[in-house]
């Protein structure tokens, strides 16, 4: 990251799909780094396919801001229902989106979620428009659906660094190997079900790097405008 800079990160998608996990990992792993960072989970009724946010900061310089993040400069769509059926707490989708800003979607075919009016917008505001097949690469690369938002956090890294590969595996080890998280009861359960899928934890690591990776190789630039 550059001197004194500074990310704001919206994650939208639905519950059971590890937004606040993705949040914390991300959130631990700029630690690692030497940056600063704070993480906000944000949801309503804990059940499954229901709303979930979370918010990150992360900067070069002492954070300040806590709570929502309401002008984002990334936004990472976790599920198309984000999108098409509004399943999130800002409609549309990329509202408080900064100028220039980049939106990041799981899907493989992004034209196909976009209504006209959500691309003029993105046009108008210069948005940067991705799509990263998170939940297939999580499938066939991780083993599990449940390794997506982990393919999500390789489709930011692969679109912008803000963070090392090796400080999201030690954000790993020491999310799942150390003492149990809790955001929620919900996400402590998410976290005992994708463990019990790995006979051991530096397969879950490792499989979960390799997730990491193949998902930022698979990022592809969508262009609203055309």
């Amino acid at each position: 990251m550059r001197n004194n800079s500074k990310t704001f990160i919206r994650m939208s998608g639905l519950g059971g799909q590890g937004v606040v996990t993705a949040a914390h990992i991300l959130g631990m792993a700029a630690a690692k780094d030497g940056l600063e960072s704070t993480v906000n989970p944000f949801f309503g009724a804990e059940k499954r396919l229901a709303p979930a946010e979370s918010y990150v900061r992360i900067a070069t310089e002492k954070i300040y801001e806590r709570g929502e993040v309401l002008f984002p400069n990334i936004i990472l769509i976790f599920h198309p229902h984000v999108i098409t059926l509004g399943k999130c707490y800002t409609m549309p989708f990329f509202a408080g989106l900064q100028p220039g800003g980049i939106v990041i979607i799981n899907t493989d075919r992004s034209q196909d979620l976009l209504r006209e009016d959500d691309r003029e917008g993105l046009v108008r505001l210069g948005a940067r428009v991705y799509c990263v097949p998170a939940t297939r690469v999580a499938v066939e690369v991780g083993g599990t659906e449940l390794s997506t938002n982990i393919a999500m956090l390789g489709g930011l890294l692969g679109v912008q660094k803000l963070v090392s590969q090796e400080a999201v595996r030690e954000a790993l080890m020491e999310r799942f190997g150390g003492k149990k998280f809790v955001a929620s009861g919900t996400t402590a359960a998410l976290d005992d079900v994708l463990k019990s899928k790995f006979s051991r934890l530096a397969q879950l690591v490792e499989k979960n790097v390799a997730v990491l990776a193949a998902a930022g190789g698979a990022v592809e630039e969508y262009h609203p405008g055309k």
